[in-house]
């Protein structure tokens, strides 16, 4: 991977809840699901956007850290 394809932005997520679904989205012409996580009660996932992902679907109770600030769903 070329650092200059990379955006870096980092994203935290801790769940606030069990069974927070995390879900990577492609980037391109045709968006796709491409990865996916649960995380537990608790479970924190540091998550970066790159040359693949260009999103990130968050489904369940989390607390959500940007670099834009933070926020609760």
């Amino acid at each position: 991977m070329n650092n200059s394809s990379v955006t870096s932005d980092f994203i935290v997520i801790k769940a606030l809840e069990d069974g927070v679904n995390v879900i990577g989205l492609t980037r391109g012409t045709d968006t796709r699901f491409h990865h996916s996580e649960k995380l537990d009660k608790n479970e924190v996932m540091i998550a970066q956007f790159t040359e693949h992902t260009s999103a990130v679907k968050i489904r369940g109770k989390a607390v959500i850290q940007t670099s834009h600030g933070e926020m609760e769903n």
